[in-house]
């Protein structure tokens, strides 16, 4: 259990980042090897609502490009839809969805504004509170569970390792580089190291000599039981955001979130809050033909958070092999494209598809220590009070 190895490429984190960057760097003929605390995909990528709608992003492009084919690449089923439906149930929800179409008519992809009628038509159970929205021809979603798995089997068909419950501890430093990583069940070395470590990132950062402003924070799900299938899975509205699975379930999560701490690395104690009355109750608002349906889960994991909600993704210059990627709440839908664009910045030092000038790190080199007290994201203690904001 202690004796030494490694790899060219040590990735520490097993979630959807890290799995996709190793995937990507297998298919390559990269010698690889992940390293996770737990189980892959256990946090927040395998708990989240599984969109994968980000075309605002520089990865954006190569996101929509990328999910179709996922299934093929991988050689396993993501279980990926196309096509989004933004309901609103207000002028001001209106506005905010036709905003994002908008986004994306700018980057190339078609749209069309939905009236009551067709709202309606294309969603049966809203009801008629609800005034119009938009049908987005591009984005979708993918079972996040499913995915995770996909990426998993695919890094390991193609060469590369997988090692759970380790976690890592330290880096082993020489001059400007890393040479090995630490863990619980032995030391790894490395030509390049990956830190893709979704809320710990920032800790692992610090290891390294370098600040990474990120506020960990709680987010939640439900599920309700299966209904007839609709024609476009995809619909978001009332500050939610979701999917209805291929068996036919209503899994939904947004608004407000829990901010917390994670300073020994493991998620928070509860897995559940009472935010999980205010989903429901959100979900029944955008959903009336579906109130009547029983909740059969809820779940919660943890994602990471910079000040000004981006990523970063950028290879050091110092130390000169490490890339650190933290995603900031978008990592699964980003994931096909952006473990494209770690590959590369491992392997080039450069990212061939994407402008990624506006994820560099530097851009936080003037935020303060305390930004966090600041934005009012933090309280007195480890469980962190509740974050003011959305129409809970």
């Amino acid at each position: 259990m202690t004796t030494p190895s490694g790899a060219a490429v040590v990735i520490v984190g097993g979630g959807v980042t890290g799995l996709s960057a190793g995937w990507w760097l297998a298919r390559a003929g990269v010698d690889v090897i992940v390293l996770d605390k737990g189980i892959v995909g256990w946090e927040a990528s395998g708990r989240n609502g599984g969109g994968a709608t980000h075309v605002y992003s520089p990865f954006g492009l190569e996101e929509q490009r990328l999910w179709p084919q996922m299934d093929e690449l991988l050689g396993y089923p993501t279980e990926y839809q196309p096509y989004r439906i933004g309901v609103a149930l207000s002028e001001t929800q209106l506005a905010l969805a036709r905003r994002w179409a908008e986004i994306g008519e700018a980057r190339g992809f078609r749209w069309e504004q939905l009236d009551r009628r067709q709202v309606k038509e294309l969603v049966p159970i809203v009801g008629d509170n609800a005034i119009g929205g938009t049908y987005l021809h591009f984005g979708g979603h993918a079972n996040p569970q499913r995915t995770v798995q996909a990426y998993a089997w695919a890094l390991q068909d193609c060469g590369g390792r997988i090692l759970q419950h380790t976690m890592v501890t330290g880096f082993v430093r020489r001059g400007a580089r890393i040479a090995a990583v630490e863990t619980t069940r032995g030391t790894f070395s490395a030509d390049v190291v990956v830190v893709a470590a979704g809320p710990q990132t920032g800790l692992f950062a610090e290891m390294l000599g370098i600040a990474l402003p990120l506020a960990p924070a709680r987010v939640e799900m439900i599920a309700t039981e299966p209904i007839p299938l609709m024609g476009v899975g995809g619909v978001a509205g009332n500050g939610l955001y979701g999917r209805q699975t291929l068996r036919g379930n209503l899994v939904y999560g947004g608004g407000p979130h829990e901010w917390c701490n994670v300073p020994d690395m493991t998620t928070p104690a509860h897995a559940n809050t009472p935010l999980v009355r205010h989903l429901a109750r959100r979900l029944a608002e955008l959903f009336p033909g579906a109130a009547h349906v029983r909740l059969i889960r809820a779940w919660s994991g943890v994602v990471e958070n910079t000040p000004d909600g981006l990523p970063v993704v950028e290879r050091l210059a110092n130390p000169d092999n490490v890339v650190i990627a933290t995603m900031s709440s978008v990592g699964f839908g980003l994931s096909p494209a952006s473990g494209r664009a770690i590959s590369e910045l491992v392997q080039y030092g450069r990212c061939s598809f994407a402008d990624l000038g506006a994820l560099a790190l530097s851009r936080f080199a003037d935020t303060p220590r305390d930004w966090r007290e600041r934005a009012g994201w933090v309280a007195t203690g480890p469980e962190l009070a509740m974050a003011a904001g959305g129409d809970a």
